[in-house]
């Protein structure tokens, strides 16, 4: 059975959007499935990660079109291989309103009918049982959605996140009859495939609203995560977040209390270490100074998925941070997974109800705070120190198995062939 994938982030890609669908293919062919994997040529990625590229099955169909992409002029340019931050992306409030408003739902809408003409030609000299589109950026849906409407193939769209209630959307202030369209096209999609993936129950459940059938496959971890040997951990108390950090998901709250904690204990103060590892908002680095820790902050940019890993192994808390918008109960960033494995107690501020409470639960890796919850908050940073201190800041997280890459390869190749048959 072949599957063509679609997908615009693919190795060298860097950053969490790349990560599930190597994953996929890397296992796939294992229970019976071979992927074909369809991708950009020419991008002009914002994170790079070479080694990545080793993770690729040599004997993989990889194929490949170049793509036009406007945000060559309007958001970063190439330098050095590494661009403007995605974190960063959105604070011109003028470029944001074009991109918005101008490329609908996203600026690779341009990459649609090339692609389609380009796959076309491929479909009809080769098999192909089923159409995988993987978003953001959801232009991928719609280059899948005009294949189905040509070859009567079966379709599973992928939804890594949500699309037009995405947490950034409202920085690019789109015109009412912009946000319409966007969402027409988001119904259609939903409506038309014949199975969509999510990453979430809570997601799944808005979907099911319109989509005939929605399926549950989180995120998940690898072996590369266990292959660390003997992390040291840092000696500080030391509390790391690793990867991606928009504006939106500034922990103001946090960082009030922690100032706190320092003014009222100057041991806490010369024992606090903050790691943020990666693309990280100026906002964040505003924030540190406004409470004065930057003493006792470290911003480091991007890292390979293996120094961030190693970085996880390493930390004495691991800090996992949620957008504060409506309808955050049904994110779970791609970091969690990963952050269950390194056997560090993880601390969380989003809603204390939902998905990230429910996973953190049942494999006892840490806990969720609330948003606003400050009494809480400082209440369990001082339990964490105070374990450090006594030399026993440990967890043993359970049930993550179900979390491994491969196993949630066979439960997607399950879905493929109920479709496919």
């Amino acid at each position: 059975m072949k599957a063509l994938i679609i997908t615009y982030y693919w190795p060298p890609a860097g950053g969490s959007g790349v990560q599930r669908w190597l994953k996929f293919v890397k296992y796939l062919q294992e229970f019976g499935i071979e992927p074909i994997v369809y991708t950009v040529e020419n991008a002009n990625y914002p994170k790079e990660d070479v080694t990545l590229i080793g993770e690729i099955p040599k004997e993989v169909k990889i194929l490949k079109y170049p793509i036009w992409e406007p945000t060559n002029f309007l958001f970063w340019k190439k330098k050095n291989n590494q661009k403007k931050d995605i974190s960063n992306s959105t604070n011109s409030s003028f470029l944001s309103f074009l991109r918005g408003n101008f490329f609908v739902p996203d600026p690779k809408i341009f990459w649609v009918k090339p692609s389609v003409n380009f796959l076309q030609k491929y479909i009809e000299s080769h098999k192909i049982d089923v159409i995988i589109s993987t978003g953001p950026p959801h232009s991928m849906h719609l280059i899948a959605q005009r294949l189905q409407k040509k070859n009567n193939i079966k379709w599973i769209a992928d939804f890594r996140d949500p699309w037009t209630d995405l947490y950034y959307n409202k920085d690019f202030k789109q015109l009412t009859r912009v946000k319409q369209r966007n969402k027409n096209l988001e119904t259609q999609v939903l409506k038309q495939a014949d199975c969509i993936v999510t990453v979430s129950n809570s997601l799944k459940s808005e979907f099911l609203k319109i989509a005939k059938r929605v399926e549950v496959i989180t995120n998940g971890f690898d072996s590369e995560v266990s292959k660390v040997d003997a992390p040291v951990l840092d000696e500080k108390f030391c509390i790391s977040y690793i990867g991606l950090l928009p504006k939106q998901s500034n922990p103001k709250i946090l960082f009030k209390v922690l100032n706190t904690l320092c003014s009222e204990n100057s041991g806490f103060k010369n024992d606090l270490k903050i790691n943020f590892i990666g693309d990280i908002s100026d906002e964040i680095k505003i924030e540190t100074k406004l409470h004065n820790l930057l003493e006792n902050t470290i911003f480091k940019g991007y890292v390979s998925h293996t120094e961030a890993i190693e970085y996880q192994q390493r930390a004495q808390v691991l800090l996992l941070l949620i957008p504060n918008i409506k309808k955050a109960n049904g994110i779970l960033t791609g970091k969690l997974f990963e952050y269950l494995t390194a056997k560090r107690p993880i601390l969380a501020i989003g809603p204390n109800k939902g998905d990230l409470a429910e996973i953190l639960e049942n494999t006892n890796a840490g806990v969720v705070v609330d948003f606003n919850d400050e009494v809480q908050l400082k209440l369990e940073i001082k339990q964490l120190y105070n374990r450090y201190k006594q030399g026993n800041l440990i967890v043993e997280s359970r049930n993550i198995e179900k979390f491994h890459r491969k196993q949630l390869t066979k439960e997607l190749a399950t879905i493929i062939k109920s479709i496919a048959s």
